[in-house]
């Protein structure tokens, strides 16, 4: 077998990478190393609108439900709620979302290999272990979407991201307070350096939360459960139970000789929210069409850091620095915060101008209106490395 392109990984980033190599004219292969598309599910689902866009679908029988906003907890309980003008985000069932996404890379040319592990390569060949054999494919240029472990990233020695949060969740009967909105829960106890999540979709959610490095996610996701609003709503029972990890801060380096990395495994995931469908989806579709591009001599792989960065690296450069500044908040300061956000002035900015995808949007709206000061004075230290 011989490809120009051969792209390890066949969730949303994969796919549709070989999807854009295989439209600029590459022979492509994609292969997943699990032995059916979108399994094990390791996301909360919870996608933008501008995410289905960027994966050139629509509202497919993947939607599970549209949210409209989001009901954000202080630590002390104080609530504030951000709400859209429109749809804001779908939540999806993600097995569903990843096998459409395959079926249009397989439209435009792709070949498709599951149960096929990527275990190394050398001089244009990759070894894989494919349904128990070791094989060799000779391919032009590797596309790594092999997620937070990445072995690709590994076998071609580039950096790895700068954080990883540890999540988990599950899903189980919950009565939200309104089905249109996410709720959101913050605090030290309960996700330290990130926040917890109830994700409402047909009398279900997914419940479940990231955190920095410490103790182990299901102690806090015990505490979680113990919140007022969540014991109040949760009715019992754990299903679909998942545990991960996310990848934050971009490496240095995404690409090197024959080699691009793209998705998780290049860190191109939202600091504030940990999602990563949407950036992973404008890169894989720069990753693909440059590997197609360098395959034919026409540019370089040195295109793609360029690009995507060009794209995506100011927002996610932001993104981290808002990360890295929420999570030095105590509880105290946490509360002050919710409170400031409850104002109706910072209410109407974030009605008009939030994005969960861009949110350095909002940041520029906020300060310009005159809340500089005030929020160096309320996060201290701590919000001084935005600004």
């Amino acid at each position: 077998m011989k490809y120009d392109v051969i792209v390890v990984g066949a969730g949303p980033a994969g796919a549709m990478a070989a999807k854009y190599a295989a439209q600029n004219g590459a022979k492509t292969l994609l292969i997943e190393e699990h032995a059916s598309i979108g399994s094990p599910v390791q996301c909360t689902g919870l996608i933008s609108t501008k995410a289905l866009y960027e994966c050139e679908v629509g509202e497919g029988i993947f939607v599970l439900s549209k949210i409209r906003g989001a009901f954000v907890y202080s630590p002390c309980g104080e609530e504030v709620c951000v709400r859209g003008k429109d749809i804001k985000a779908y939540v999806i069932d993600r097995k569903i979302f990843d096998r459409v996404l395959v079926e249009n890379a397989v439209d435009k040319g792709v070949d498709v290999l599951l149960r096929t592990r990527f275990i190394g390569m050398d001089k244009g060949k990759i070894s894989v272990i494919s349904n128990g054999e070791k094989k060799e494919i000779e391919g032009n240029f590797i596309i790594g979407a092999d997620g937070i472990q990445s072995s690709v990233g590994r076998a071609a020695s580039l950096p790895r991201c700068e954080k990883f949060l540890s999540g988990i969740q599950f899903e189980a009967p919950y009565i939200p307070k309104d089905p249109e909105y996410v709720e959101i829960f913050t605090g030290n106890e309960i996700a330290p350096g990130f926040f917890g999540w109830a994700v409402p979709f047909s009398g279900m959610a997914r419940i479940g939360l990231a955190k920095n490095p410490g103790l182990p996610a299901r102690y806090h996701l015990e505490k979680l459960l113990k919140h007022p609003i969540v014991s109040s709503r949760y009715r019992g029972g754990r299903t679909e139970h998942v545990v991960g990890g996310i990848p934050l801060g971009p490496p240095r380096k995404t690409a090197t000789d024959r080699v691009l990395l793209v998705g998780d495994a290049a860190g191109q995931v939202k600091p504030t929210s940990g999602g990563g469908v949407y950036m992973g989806a404008v890169c894989a579709k720069i990753a693909g069409e440059v590997a197609a591009k360098t395959s034919r001599g026409e540019c370089g792989l040195v295109d793609y850091e360029k690009k995507w960065r060009r794209a995506v690296g100011r927002e996610l450069d932001i993104g981290m620095q808002i990360h890295k500044s929420l999570g030095k908040l105590s509880d105290e300061n946490l509360n002050e915060f919710v409170a400031f956000l409850n104002k109706p002035d910072i209410r109407e900015l974030m009605t008009e101008y939030g994005d969960m995808d861009h949110p350095s949007v909002f940041m520029q709206k906020l300060i310009m209106s005159g809340n500089k000061m005030q929020l160096i004075k309320l996060f201290g230290v701590a919000v001084r490395t935005l600004f």
